[in-house]
């Protein structure tokens, strides 16, 4: 896995073993940028089930002025670590160990722009994740929530909750849905 473009351009990232965490393929992660490349420069990026930190450490090289990641798994928040460290972007970024419903509190923004969730499959976050999300003062009307889940993942959930779809992209196995709240 590597950074696509940007001020950390083609560094390769480093990644946790085993099946515990699934990372966001370069292709995948490529289309995403793409996608809301424009918003990016001076944006505040939460990436929630952060990973390796890839998602987060994108937007930094592309010109976010901050990230949070949130990750409670060990070997992965060490890999964000030495990947924050490698890509020189340690400073512009705040790391917290520990669950996401947990974490969220923790953020302490007047607004965030985007938040990334990629929670892992099969295990049902979603719904309660987004119910927290309404609760946070830093996620308004103009943050863009995406998350990240398989391809077949309902979330007619969202409706009920005071949020809307408001673009959503397939690819083989997934897809990205581009949530607003209303």
């Amino acid at each position: 896995m590597r950074v696509i473009a940007g001020r950390a351009r083609s560094l390769q990232l480093k990644t946790p073993n085993g099946p515990g965490t699934r990372p966001t393929t370069d292709r995948i992660k490529e289309t995403l940028f793409n996608i809301i490349q424009w918003d990016i420069p001076g944006c505040i990026f939460v990436d929630l089930f952060a990973g390796s930190g890839g998602v987060g450490i994108e937007a930094l090289s592309r010109g976010a002025s901050y990230a949070y990641f949130v990750e409670n798994g060990r070997e992965a928040i060490s890999c964000i670590e030495e990947n924050l460290a490698f890509t020189k972007f340690s400073n512009n970024a705040t790391l917290l160990k520990q669950d996401v419903f947990t974490a969220l509190s923790m953020i302490h923004e007047k607004e965030v722009d985007f938040v990334f969730i990629d929670p892992p499959y099969h295990a049902g976050y979603e719904e309660e994740v987004f119910n927290l999300l309404l609760r946070q003062p830093y996620v308004t009307e103009n943050t863009l929530i995406i998350l990240e889940a398989e391809k077949d993942t309902k979330s007619d959930f969202l409706a009920g909750q005071g949020y809307e779809i408001v673009k959503e992209k397939v690819y083989k196995t997934n897809k990205h849905v581009f949530i607003k709240k209303v």
